[in-house]
């Protein structure tokens, strides 16, 4: 084989794959389960020249297919491990590689992946020993290696990465964006000098492939130095995603004597909190023989967080690409799908997101573009009307789409389609609320905001009469977001208040209406649009009922540019 990877599983190990499968190289994966070609699949990168082979770098390796290279990607990363479980992959485990490549007859290289804080000499020069058996056993085990290798002659090259940040990196740095997120980042931990560096996933396997081909016994730092202080690395993830940042900042010192339950820091993060800088022209200079580039960190940081939330941090599997925050009308607007040439645009009703057309959109045909309306799901508010925001969201669109809306957002969708017939093919209403029974006193009551705050997946879906699953676990993850449910409630009480409005411009509109209801929630107003009563379904048909819906909705389709 060319190259043999260890670790093939995880978050690096299977981007370096992928990199070396696309280089035409033939490549064995190194797993204790094999989760990686079904990743690979996902991905569209040939697996004709791999070959995955079962291993266990904890115990002394088997016989395994002869490689020119050998990759240890393998790590165990994680924190709050006991120090034998750590040390079983991060130490024993790197010197079973180390001692099972130096029997190869035509090696070429052994790349060990290390970490950019090992062996720190500021914190030794401080006192901070490591704080926890991760970053324990990841600098015994940087050590350990280069000790064996030395002693077995084995032609080294260490690769230390900084935060290495890509889809499926959830972890340190990862946690803090999760927080900020949330809400729940009161305070930048560390002080203003803080540098935690990033390098994206996708340009880190790019390098390692190049690895080899440089002369062995080089160590390569490779991170980013543009990457932003975290206190201003922190306000460009809050700018993209349209949330605060903090203001005030907590220094390591502090954190370190505070007890965890006040201040939320996990200990064994606190030596990764640093202003250290680190040795980085070997990296760059490599990199820029092989003609690689860092995406700008703004950019890494924004498509990242784009990543996070599509996959609520780990919880859920996106549903619909592209996606992520665009500026739409002075929110930033959470939207995925196709932005210019939609054959239905999708607009969710409430307590909702955008994920609850997630089973309607799989039966339909062509592309969908689907948005969390202003203020609510995942967007920013903003302090334009409904109607520019659903302009803003428009601008792009070059096809007449079908515009589907469901219950409250049924009153701006029927708006835009009186206002710009000529940008829309077909208006569909689905359980439009303004023609139905107005919602539950509840709305009304004090208790509203608190209670959908607090209220969790199961209760909410019971509540609404929805299948438990992605959807209501989405919009629940939602409403405990600052501000969201608050602003649910004020838009309930505005829909609630205009039912009289929307009903009587419903006559003016000159598009074909199609209007869909489930029969356990019928219309209350008679109507001279045609109406389609699904049998058995509530308010939320589309989740009940994905594929009786889109049979109603295959007819609505784009008649190529619009003028």
């Amino acid at each position: 084989m060319d190259a043999i990877v260890f670790g093939a599983t995880g978050f690096i190990g299977r981007s370096l794959v992928a990199e070396l499968l696309t280089r035409g190289l033939r490549v064995a994966a190194a797993v204790r389960h094999d989760t990686l070609t079904p990743w690979l699949a996902s991905q569209g990168v040939d697996t004709a020249r791999l070959d995955v082979v079962t291993a266990d770098i904890t115990r002394p390796l088997p016989e395994l297919p002869e490689a020119r290279d050998v990759y240890n990607a393998a790590a165990r990363y994680a924190f709050g491990l006991g120090i034998q479980e750590a040390r079983a992959v991060n130490v024993t485990g790197a010197l079973h590689v180390a001692e099972w490549a130096a029997a190869l007859p035509g090696l070429r290289r052994l790349v060990h992946i290390s970490g950019y804080r090992v062996g720190s000499a500021a914190d030794a020069a401080a006192g901070h020993p490591a704080t926890g058996a991760y970053e324990a056993s990841k600098t015994e085990g940087h050590l350990a290696v280069l000790d064996r290798a030395l002693a077995l002659g084995v032609p080294l090259n260490v690769v230390n990465p900084s935060t290495v940040i890509g889809p499926g990196q959830y972890l340190g740095l990862g946690s803090l964006v999760q927080d900020l997120w949330n809400g729940r980042l009161p305070a930048v931990p560390g002080g203003p000098g803080t540098f935690l560096p990033i390098v994206t996933v996708g340009h880190f396997a790019r390098f390692l492939a190049e690895v080899p081909e440089a002369p062995a016994g080089e160590h390569y730092w490779v991170l980013d130095d543009t990457t932003p202080l975290l206190p201003e690395l922190l306000g460009t993830v809050a700018r993209h995603t349209g949330v605060r940042a903090p203001r005030r900042a907590v220094p390591v010192g502090v954190l370190r004597r505070l007890p965890r339950r006040l201040t939320g820091a996990d200990p064994e993060t606190l030596s990764f909190l640093s202003a250290d800088r680190y040795p980085t022209d070997s990296a760059h200079a490599l990199a820029a023989r092989a003609g690689l580039r860092m995406p700008p960190a703004a950019e890494a940081l924004g498509t990242w967080a784009d990543d996070l939330v599509a996959a609520r941090f780990g919880a859920a599997s996106p549903w619909l690409r592209p996606y992520g925050f665009r500026s739409v009308a002075g929110s930033r607007t959470w939207v995925a799908g196709e932005r210019r040439s939609p054959a239905h645009v999708l607009l969710h009703g409430l307590p909702m997101n955008a994920d609850l057309w997630a089973p309607l959109a799989g039966h339909l045909p062509g592309p969908v573009l689907a948005a969390d309306l202003p203020g609510l799901g995942r967007s920013a508010a903003t302090d334009r009307s409904m109607d520019a925001w659903l302009d803003g969201l428009m601008e792009p669109v070059r096809t007449r789409p079908a515009l589907v809306a469901h219950s409250l957002a049924c009153g701006p969708a029927l708006r835009f389609a009186v206002d710009h017939p000529d940008r829309v093919s077909e208006l569909v209403l689905v359980s439009p609320a303004f023609l139905q029974a107005p919602p539950p006193r509840l709305t009304r009551s004090a208790l509203a905001v608190p209670l959908l705050r607090r209220v969790s997946a199961a209760r909410l879906a019971r509540f609404l009469g929805v299948p438990a699953g992605p959807a209501a676990e989405s919009a629940a993850a939602d409403l405990r977001r600052r501000g969201v449910a608050r602003r649910v409630v004020a838009a309930m009480r505005t829909g609630t208040a205009a039912r009289g409005t929307s009903r009587a411009l419903l006559d003016r509109v000159t598009v074909p209406v199609r209007i869909i209801v489930g029969s356990a929630d019928p219309l209350t107003a008679a109507t001279v649009h045609p109406v389609t009563e699904l049998a058995g379904a509530g308010h939320y048909p589309q989740l009940t009922h994905p594929a009786e819906v889109a049979r109603h909705l295959s007819g609505a389709a784009t008649a190529g540019e619009r003028p």
